[in-house]
């Protein structure tokens, strides 16, 4: 998958939880978001702000998609709200391979 087609991608999924999200989809949407909220941070406050509420819900999304493909609960996304050791195992979780097959569905 591109750049552009995971962000095409979690644009079209935007509120979608129940699937699966491949490795390239979460990170290339990453990159994406961390990027683009630099650029707009740079353009001002009103613009990062406007960014960061139109990605929110589509960057949850990709994540529980995301852990779903390495058979977790979206749910375990909570863990980002303890620091450093919460952030530590999702990071690590984020960029395990899907497993095949898995309660969530097929890959692809």
């Amino acid at each position: 998958m591109s750049f552009g087609q995971a962000i095409r991608t979690c644009f079209s999924k935007y509120a979608e939880f129940n699937d699966r999200a491949s490795r390239p989809e979460f990170w290339w949407w990453t990159l994406f978001v961390v990027l683009a909220s630099m650029a707009a941070g740079i353009i001002g406050e009103a613009a990062s702000a406007l960014f960061s509420l139109a990605t929110i819900l589509p960057g949850l999304a990709v994540g529980a998609r995301r852990l779903h493909d390495t058979n977790r609960s979206g749910w375990f996304q909570l863990l980002w709200l303890i620091p450093v050791v919460g952030w530590i195992l999702l990071i690590v979780w984020f960029a395990q391979a899907g497993k095949e097959p898995n309660r969530f569905g097929s890959a692809g």
